[in-house]
């Protein structure tokens, strides 16, 4: 989960957000905001870049 962590605490840093992780199991990675996935890294093939997870959670607060 150290990339899970990482971009913890960067929403932390950059946005004030606090972040709930939940283990899981075979390569999930999704993110998600208000109930809404706004990243997954099954539907991407890659993990997300922090940059990509703070635009879209600053356009989701519009």
């Amino acid at each position: 989960m150290p990339r899970a962590t990482s971009l913890a605490a960067e929403l932390k840093k950059r946005l004030g957000v606090d972040s709930k992780l939940i283990p899981g199991g075979g390569g999930v990675f999704d993110v998600s905001a208000d109930g809404k996935v706004i990243f997954s890294k099954k539907a991407a093939g890659r993990y997300p870049e922090p940059e990509e997870i703070i635009g879209a959670l600053q356009k989701a607060k519009k």
